[in-house]
């Protein structure tokens, strides 16, 4: 109980000092903006749906929080997360009280640590189209996906529901072989985003990541 009380205090906190003020305003006003956000959240909700356990509990599924931070930034990315939460728990598939605590460690955490990779990428490497591509959305929806098992892991630990040996031989020993299929579906993915649609993402500077491209 206390652990669940920590992780929804967390989750209200982090979203009443992180509430983006354009995103109401941009949402009402622009029809294809609200496709995307709504179908963001559509596309999560798929991926989080599609789980698979050695272990009743310890279920593995894709995130897909990267290729979401890239598209709207992490404070609306956190935001939009909050609409599959809820549909998860109104489906029965996550308890109450661990909402805050999954909330955390899917989405919170895992959005802001895949935003500063790429603040990281932005201010300190090149700006160029395949350091986006490679660092901002390959390499950090992998690391993203590491941090989200560990936090995971960390939890159900803590919380006294697996031992620790149970933990890392049927779920934390998964991270490695998850990692690459989730670094891929956003690489991809922001890959087709940048070429086609790079509108849509939301911290791509075509003047200069194209202009360094060429």
């Amino acid at each position: 109980m206390v652990l669940s009380g920590l992780g929804w205090g967390a989750l209200l906190a982090v979203l009443w000092f992180s509430f983006p003020r354009e995103f109401w305003p941009k949402l009402k006003a622009e029809l294809e903006y609200q496709h995307l956000v709504f179908g963001s959240a559509a596309v999560l909700l798929l991926l989080w749906l599609l789980q698979a356990s050695i272990v009743d509990g310890l279920a593995v599924h894709f995130l897909g929080i990267t290729l979401v931070t890239l598209c709207h930034g992490w404070r609306i990315a956190v935001w939009i997360c909050l609409l599959p939460l809820l549909v998860l728990l109104a489906l029965g598939q996550l308890a109450l009280a661990d909402g805050g605590l999954y909330a955390i460690c899917t989405f919170v955490l895992p959005a802001l640590f895949s935003a500063g990779i790429f603040w990281f990428s932005y201010y300190f490497l090149p700006r160029h189209l395949f350091i986006y591509i490679f660092v901002a959305a390959f390499f950090a929806s992998a690391l993203t996906m590491l941090l989200h098992m560990g936090l995971t892991s960390a939890w159900f630990y803590l919380d006294g529901r697996y031992p620790w040996h149970i933990i890392l031989d049927n779920y934390l020993v998964l991270s490695l072989l998850i990692s690459f299929p989730e670094a891929l579906l956003n690489g991809m993915a922001v890959t087709l985003m940048a070429l086609y649609r790079p509108h849509w993402l939301r911290t791509f500077y075509e003047n200069e990541y194209l202009k360094t491209s060429g």
